[in-house]
């Protein structure tokens, strides 16, 4: 068994104090506040953080799925540091230079015609203003979520979200309705494969429309890579046949690249891959690494022409913010440098696809590997046949145990996983290299061991 690996120097008495402070004055975000014990973190640099006792975790998290870039990136903190030194904070009725140059190059990267961008600080908000822009510039008011999706906990992002976490929340903002989206592994339209899943979903997103009334229908949004519910690569033709669809009744088509976009998938925007241009783009944790809290939404000329003449009623104080603006602007330019895709790309294809398959092999607890780039999933099952999850939906307390004894695992080796329900997310910094990737796996194969422990089939 690994043990974690320690890095150079400790400081226990101040990760206490760290701790003692935590616990007193601060309150978490998702969190029964009396049974959780945040790590304190001394620091991190590209693939790894540490903690003040020394010890070094291999990042398979990249935190929430937005530090693309890595830690601590230098050139990245240099432009922050420089950006500082010359404007730290300008309205958003003005124009500047972090922002102007922020906005061509997120239009220079999206694809077709959306050459807009309206800045926010982070997804949620994102996805607020997109919402607002479909109803202004349609007439409608219906939106149409994924059950297995997340969009973020403001009051309408909740709202779109369709995992578990909306239910503290409801009632939320109206207006809102639910279609499921392709999931072949656990298909909700009994399909035998991936073009059948594909063709069943596509049928049913159209029945929703027909008997919701696409007159009334404003937008349909969804993540083109599912993240946190479960790294889900729609079948090939499915984003192409949701677009015909918003074609077809004039619906905004939007889409929620948050977690998907900057690289994560192998492209700059996961559409990419499918060559598919939606209405509106929603981003925000890729964009600069989440060095600087920034989002934002990337307008097609159409959408945007509805505001030519008509003021558009959404701001926020730090919209466009320079520091953040100017993170984004040294994040594009380092990715080109770089050549941070095209390596999430190639880690994808040549290394963490290929290793994970050689995982199933090895353990009957992962029921399917799926992924793009550097955005992957493993399906624990206690039966390969019944496919029946390792942990049951939304479990928590000794219903989670299974899940918690892995994770806890991979922690005890010096790997930080990303752990969601029965799944094990293989998410680290595009930046991260082959061996890391190699360490990082060889790690998972020993902690799946506890998830075999509880294999049934």
């Amino acid at each position: 068994m690994k043990t974690v690996t320690a890095v150079t120097g400790t400081d226990a008495e101040n990760g206490e104090d760290i701790r003692r402070k935590d616990r007193a004055h601060v309150f978490h975000s998702w969190s029964a506040q009396a049974q959780i014990d945040p790590l304190p973190i001394a620091g991190a640099l590209g693939s790894y953080f540490w903690d003040y006792d020394g010890n070094r975790y291999l990042d398979f998290s990249s935190q929430l799925v937005n530090v693309n870039i890595g830690h601590q990136h230098p050139k990245l903190i240099s432009a922050i540091q420089e950006q500082a030194g010359k404007l730290t904070t300008i309205a958003p009725l003005f124009a500047n230079d972090a922002r102007s140059e922020a906005a061509r190059l997120i239009s220079e990267l999206a694809p077709g015609d959306l050459n807009k961008v309206f800045f926010t600080n982070g997804g949620a908000e994102a996805n607020e203003n997109a919402i607002r822009m479909a109803r202004l510039h349609t007439g409608r008011a219906k939106v149409l979520a994924a059950y297995r999706s997340y969009h973020g906990s403001t009051a309408g992002a909740i709202a779109l979200t369709g995992d578990p976490r909306r239910w503290p929340s409801e009632p939320t903002m109206s207006g809102v309705v639910r279609y499921w989206g392709p999931y072949s592994y656990r298909s909700a339209f009994h399909a035998a494969d991936d073009s059948e899943e594909c063709e069943r979903a596509l049928t049913h997103l159209r029945d929703i429309i027909t008997v919701e009334g696409p007159h009334t229908i404003a937008a349909i949004i969804l993540e083109p890579v599912v993240g946190t519910n479960g790294i889900l690569v729609p079948p090939e033709n499915y984003l192409p046949g949701v677009r015909a669809l918003c074609d077809e009744f004039g619906i905004v088509f939007i889409v929620d690249e948050v977690m998907s976009g900057f690289g994560r998938c192998g492209e700059w925007f996961a559409v990419d891959r499918w060559n598919v241009t939606p209405d509106l783009i929603t981003f925000a944790k890729g964009s600069n690494s989440g060095y600087v809290p920034l989002g934002g939404v990337i307008i097609s000329e159409e959408i945007a022409r509805t505001f030519d003449d008509r003021p558009y009623p959404g701001g926020l104080t730090y919209s466009g913010h320079p520091l953040a603006c100017a993170s984004a602007v040294a994040s594009i330019n380092i990715f080109h440098e770089e050549g941070i895709v095209e390596n999430a790309r190639a880690l994808g294809r040549d290394v963490i696809g290929p290793q994970l398959r050689a995982l199933a092999e090895r353990h009957p607890s992962v029921g399917e590997v799926r992924g793009l780039g550097v955005f992957w999933a493993l399906e624990l099952v206690v039966d390969r046949k019944t496919r029946q999850p390792l942990v049951p939906f939304n479990a928590t307390g000794a219903a989670a145990a299974p899940m918690v004894e892995f994770a806890n695992a991979c922690k005890s080796r010096g790997l930080w996983p990303f752990t969601h329900f029965n799944r094990t997310h293989i998410v680290p910094p595009c930046t991260t290299t082959a061996d890391e990737v190699r360490e990082g796996i060889d790690i998972l194969d020993e902690a799946l061991a506890v998830a075999d422990k509880h294999y049934t089939g």
